[in-house]
């Protein structure tokens, strides 16, 4: 079994990583007993992470980052990243 808060975990460690979203409508989630991880959706097909990125970081190598920060913990299941938002820096 994928551990989606093992997966939400690493991919909020990745520095240039602000926080997960949820996506458009809340729907990047997985449900699990008793709560909704949001930001990380674990399916059959594959992970999705949605995250929102720091200013100052390139985004598709900060995506590379977050997809082989998590490739291990994803039981062979293709990584997708999407970058939601933009937190700038003061």
């Amino acid at each position: 079994m994928t551990d989606a808060r093992a997966i939400a975990e690493k991919a909020r460690g990745v520095p240039g990583v602000a926080g997960l979203s949820g996506g458009p409508f809340g729907t990047v989630s997985t449900y699990l007993p008793g709560e909704r991880l949001v930001g990380v959706a674990v399916r059959d097909s594959g992970v999705e992470i949605s995250i929102v990125a720091r200013e100052g970081h390139p985004l598709p190598q900060l995506a590379a980052k977050v997809r082989r920060a998590v490739a291990g913990l994803a039981g062979g299941r293709p990584v997708n990243i999407r970058i939601d938002d933009l937190e700038e820096t003061s």
